[in-house]
């Protein structure tokens, strides 16, 4: 009983860095990679690296062409886009 006794507090730990931690984690994840993939053309998008620009472009192989200035443009990959600033409305 008291081998038993030394593992609870060993538990409750992981327990609680996982409902702490690891979980809040998996679930901004889980946002982030939801809005890359619903990026459409004509969204104001921040990337990490704080470059602001309209998506002109969603390529298939995890691209986007972004739009910084009038006609530049540059290639960035989707899963470094931080923020969507302003959504368009989708076709109907």
């Amino acid at each position: 009983m008291q081998q038993i006794g030394q593992f609870v507090p060993l538990i409750l730990i992981f327990g609680i860095m996982y409902f702490l931690l690891i979980r809040p984690q998996q679930k901004k994840v889980k946002e982030h990679q939801a809005m890359v993939q619903a990026l459409r053309r004509g969204d104001q998008v921040v990337t990490q690296g704080g470059i602001i620009g309209k998506v002109v472009k969603v390529k298939e192989e995890n691209e986007v062409e972004v739009e910084v200035a009038d006609g530049v443009k540059i290639r960035v990959v989707q899963s470094t886009i931080a923020q969507v600033i302003s959504k368009t409305e989708p076709a109907k």
